[in-house]
């Protein structure tokens, strides 16, 4: 046996047992929850559902840990919901940061004990107990095709060199006069516009709660505010160079990662769980990220917008015995420590660890890219408070500005009348709990040691 797998802890080495294995199906059968030597776990990364699969066949092989792998297409918060109702819990669930405030009171295992704790900046805290093991990194920014550039300007690109939107405009009047007539690509999605970059209107704000509390009560003019013209105005810049400029409302994501990643298009607003796409094209070198480029003076143009994505959390209800909660625990401490757990992370999934420990470099550049700005402590932290359905409703109202069928005030004024009746539920939580607000956003933006709606909508 291989000494890695074996420092697993020994009483998750009791439960001998072989692998049972379901696919992405929907979850479950009755035995999810049910088997007291079973380690049940979902994942809600469908991207990955292959190589969880193959990690857990093999960890069971070598630990003797039973340990079973499930996916749903289900909202996350719908499908857990049936397992709750049934009293068949997964021992261990992968979830959204959002699922971790909604569900960890009731059904989280308080995890301020382990050891991995003060390894990391992005674990979740509610009412002062951890309950949200952080599984990845994951950031967001303006994506670049160096070799693209290059190609034209004929010099070295540095990101840093245009972290204005002066100096960015300057560049893309360099590449078209060079020869790339259109050097950007806007995603339609929804979830990539209202999802990823308006919530950045929010985030790149000393109190991102204050803020939305202010627009929920009617004392926000978006029209003259600093932040949202500043973003917008670069918003615009991206558009009108939009390689699909007169169908951008047709545009497909696939169509435009390809684009990017054979250097077509030399600029692409996205993150890293995007190489999941690109890296199933010819593309080049020089792939990366880097801040949005704005006139501002607040020092966001510096730093990408990102923390934890996907949290896992322990289940604590009496569906689940003590056992399964000490195999769940040996596992994510294998994750943490473990060399095979720390490749499995970053080499198997190409994700971003997000802990200290974890000095595997990624291999993919985008994630390289995170890696720079995660470790340099430049993220400013995703706000996890939004309404569940800001990307579905905003993301129709921006799709109609991207479309060219609404005025820039027309979007404001449609954004300004979401919060007015928007439920500020999910805002008020963090609002009134300081320590998971200090977990995921102060930390994730000091971080001195991240939709994932993005990776997979």
């Amino acid at each position: 046996m291989n000494n890695s797998w074996k420092r697993i802890g020994t009483t998750a080495l009791a439960a001998l047992a072989a692998v049972g294995m379901l696919a992405s199906c929907g979850g479950g059968g009755d035995s999810a929850g049910g088997d007291s030597d079973t380690l049940t776990i979902f994942n809600s990364k469908s991207e990955i559902q292959s190589q969880f699969e193959e990690m857990a066949e093999k960890y069971t092989e070598e630990t003797g840990v039973k340990t079973e792998v499930y996916y749903s297409s289900d909202t996350i918060s719908a499908h857990l919901s049936t397992r709750y109702a049934s009293h068949n819990p997964y021992v261990l669930s992968m979830v959204d940061a959002k699922d971790i405030y909604s569900l960890g009171p009731d059904h989280a295992l308080d995890l301020s004990g382990e050891d991995w704790v003060s390894d990391t900046t992005q674990a979740i805290s509610v009412d002062g107990k951890v309950l949200g093991f952080p599984v990845s990194i994951e950031a967001r920014g303006l994506m670049y095709n160096a070799d693209a550039i290059e190609a034209i300007t004929g010099e070295e690109f540095n990101p840093e060199d245009y972290q204005t939107l002066d100096a960015f405009e300057d560049l893309i009047d360099e590449l078209k006069a060079g020869g790339m007539e259109t050097p950007t690509g806007v995603l339609k999605e929804d979830w990539s516009l209202a999802g990823h970059y308006l919530p950045q209107v929010y985030e790149e704000r000393e109190d991102p709660t204050a803020f939305l509390e202010d627009l929920h009560n009617g004392d926000v003019d978006l029209n003259s505010d600093a932040k949202f013209t500043s973003l917008m105005d670069t918003f615009d810049v991206l558009m009108e160079n939009n390689y699909a400029k007169d169908s951008a409302i047709s545009a497909e994501r696939e169509v435009t990662s390809q684009n990017f990643a054979e250097g077509k298009i030399a600029f692409l607003f996205g993150g890293n769980w995007d190489w999941a796409v690109i890296n199933q094209y010819d593309y080049t070198d020089g792939l990366g990220i880097m801040p949005v480029p704005q006139n501002t003076d607040d020092g966001s143009n510096t730093k990408l917008v990102g923390g934890g994505s996907k949290y896992f959390f322990i289940d604590s209800s009496s569906d689940v015995t003590d056992e399964q909660r000490q195999m769940a625990k040996d596992f994510l401490n294998w994750l943490v420590t473990d060399p095979e757990g720390q490749d499995f992370i970053v080499n198997t999934c190409s994700m971003v660890s997000p802990f200290a420990s974890n000095t595997l470099e990624p291999s993919d550049p985008l994630g390289a890219s995170v890696k720079q700005y995660s470790d340099a402590g430049n993220l400013i932290g995703n706000f996890n408070g939004l309404p569940d359905d800001h990307y579905s409703v905003l993301g129709a109202d921006f799709q109609k500005y991207l479309a060219g069928q609404s005025s820039r005030e027309e979007f404001a004024a449609a954004i300004e009348s979401y919060w007015a009746g928007a439920d500020m539920s999910n805002v008020e939580s963090l609002a009134n709990d300081t320590s998971s607000s200090s977990s995921t956003t102060d930390d994730a933006a000091a971080n001195d040691a991240a939709t994932d709606d993005g990776a997979t909508e």
